[in-house]
């Protein structure tokens, strides 16, 4: 599984858009969902992404209540 399929499951589990997410990175939507298409994604950007999203990211994003993507 890609990095961009884990962060679709983790946007559909905290209930958050790409766009939402693309706008808390300081990207547009249309950049953002470029990146997911092209599925590279440094750990730093990973990181800030489970940050936004109230997670952590070890190779996986980690949630509070246990649940892991």
């Amino acid at each position: 599984m890609g990095n961009a399929q884990k962060i679709k499951m983790a946007l559909a589990y905290k209930g958050m858009s790409e766009s939402e997410l693309a706008k808390s990175l300081g990207k547009t939507p249309q950049a953002f969902n470029q990146r997911m298409k092209t599925d590279k994604f440094s750990m730093e950007e990973l990181s800030k992404i489970a940050k936004i999203m109230g997670a952590s990211y070890i190779s996986e994003f980690s949630f509070p209540d246990g649940t892991k993507i």
